[in-house]
């Protein structure tokens, strides 16, 4: 999971949500559920062989997946909205990296055509519109890039907010406030939910091409890790849902 992208460009400059819980959503990341043993591995595995592409990473946070695809020989980039989270990147992947702070809603600081892949972890959700930003994305694309996406489930959104006694249909986007206490700070963060044909939609206006569409397994390590998986018959659940687009050349 990533964080909400606001503007700003200079480190210092800027205050938003994720500085103040960072470290401690670092630490939370290294070993839960969810993170480590799920979405990570589930994108890297996506991903597959990456040695000599040239990969951003949009809402890299703390850089485990930068880290990943650098020791399988990409060429990384990462960009996010908290300096806090680019903090604890650069103490993990060292001064080599090319890590900035932007806006995801505004215009990209790279040129058209930059990178072979763009990762997207659980990232768009932050944005209530995502027209401007996958635009951004197949610009800095070149033709026949891939832009991997991980987002919520939205059954599994659905199917939460029913189980907890609310009654929002899943159709429609909608907004999410959470507060999020980790480390000793807190954190109010806005999500906007959307159904699974908003998002291929919206993926299809900005010219990009579904490749595929996966609902994970957990990674192997996790069963001994969350021993309670195993009563599972498939020891899957449902949480994220992940894409493979292809950027079609621009018309």
């Amino acid at each position: 999971m990533t964080r909400p992208l606001h503007a700003g460009r200079d480190d210092t400059q800027r205050t938003v949500p994720y500085d103040a819980i960072a470290a401690g959503y670092t630490e939370l990341n290294a070993t839960s559920l969810l993170n480590e043993y799920y979405n990570r591995p589930a994108l890297v595995e996506l991903a597959g062989d990456v040695t000599g592409r040239r990969i951003l990473d949009v809402g890299c946070g703390s850089g485990p997946i930068l880290a990943d695809l650098r020791d399988r020989d990409a060429t990384v980039t990462g960009v996010d909205s908290s300096a806090g989270m680019l903090e604890q990147a650069r103490a993990r992947l060292g001064s080599t990296v090319d890590l900035r702070v932007v806006d995801l809603a505004a215009r990209l600081p790279f040129d058209d055509d930059a990178f072979d892949d763009v990762i997207a972890s659980q990232v768009l959700h932050y944005l209530k519109d995502w027209a401007p930003t996958l635009a951004e994305l197949h610009r800095v694309l070149k033709p026949g890039g891939r832009l991997i996406v991980s987002e919520e489930h939205p059954t599994a959104l659905f199917l939460s907010d029913r189980l907890s006694g609310g009654d929002r249909e899943y159709f429609g986007v909608h907004e999410r406030v959470e507060e999020w206490t980790l480390g000793g700070g807190t954190a109010v963060l806005t999500f906007w939910d959307r159904p699974l044909h908003a998002m291929t939609d919206a993926f299809a206006a900005a010219g990009f091409r579904i490749s595929a569409i996966s609902e994970p397994a957990p990674a192997p390590a996790a069963f001994d890790r969350f021993p309670e998986l195993r009563s599972r018959e498939s020891g899957r659940f449902l949480a994220f849902l992940l894409f493979v687009l292809v950027a079609e050349p621009s018309a």
